[in-house]
């Protein structure tokens, strides 16, 4: 009985601990919780200063869980989506600015808020030899922060984050139209070369595009499309190397670069050098 006794007391006092653990672990719940809102703000903001942004970007969530409609709130929904960007949690920062444009579309910040959304997903971007997908959300949402918020920082930023993003997937186009170009499907080749001098012509890609489109052509034994790319081309990268190993091969065939025949490259001749559009 002595004994059972012992053990009873035991069994008593292990509850007894265990009870006092989940009271105090209540309690510092319960303190965290009641914490006013500008004192976890200087923690998030103390967490983002030593590099722990997911932390940070936690802390700044509980303010706005916590004060909803407080001056806080608002200041710690755009700090988030900074904070989780920071710790390049892509997602949660996307949807933290996505959330702060929700409520706050006017705001002097949105125009940050949405920008951060572009960069959620430039920066995601990756080689141009896998699937471009990101990048095509990347380029709405940057044009999306020039459309909505022209003449701000951000604006300006979205447009070079927007030209360069352009320039990867020009370089996705070329990457196949060289490896059709390779194997001899021309045709297939032509097509993506295309698409980089019609839809991609800004880019750093375009002089390639048609010296390629010129190789093409003369493969093909059609020389009108292969003179009339290599006179764009001329016309518009004349000191490229580009543009040299064109001329070569034309010349080589008794060819000019010139603007000749009634192609698609002619209709461009006609608006990129002689101005008629219509």
């Amino acid at each position: 009985m002595a004994q059972f006794g012992k053990a009873l007391t035991g069994a008593a006092c292990a509850v007894m601990i265990l009870l006092a653990g989940c009271s105090g672990s209540d309690e510092d719940q319960l303190t965290q919780d009641d914490r006013p809102a500008d004192q976890i703000y200087a923690d998030a903001e103390q967490q983002l200063d030593l590099g722990n942004a997911e932390e940070a970007g936690q802390l700044f969530d509980d303010v706005e869980r916590l004060y909803p409609y407080s001056s806080w709130a608002k200041r710690a929904m755009i700090m988030s989506a900074y904070a989780y960007y920071q710790g390049q949690q892509f997602d949660k920062a996307e949807q933290a600015a996505r959330r702060y444009l929700d409520f706050y579309p006017a705001d002097k910040d949105a125009a940050y808020a949405q920008y951060l959304i572009g960069l959620s997903y430039y920066d995601q971007i990756v080689d141009v030899g896998r699937d471009q997908e990101l990048t095509l959300k990347a380029l709405r949402a940057l044009r999306e922060t020039e459309l909505r918020y022209p003449g701000t920082e951000y604006a300006r930023q979205a447009k070079l984050k927007y030209d360069l993003a352009m320039d990867h997937l020009a370089g996705k186009e070329m990457e196949i139209g060289r490896y059709y170009l390779k194997r001899h499907h021309y045709l297939a080749a032509i097509n993506r070369f295309r698409a980089v001098v019609e839809e991609y012509q800004t880019t750093s890609q375009t002089a390639e595009a048609l010296h390629r489109l010129v190789e093409c052509y003369l493969a093909l034994g059609l020389t009108d499309e292969a003179q009339t790319a290599g006179a764009i081309l001329g016309h518009n990268f004349a000191a490229s190397d580009w543009y040299q190993d064109s001329y070569a091969l034309l010349t080589n065939r008794g060819l000019r670069p010139e603007a000749t025949g009634s192609g698609w490259l002619k209709s461009i001749y006609d608006q990129v050098v002689l101005g008629r559009w219509l």
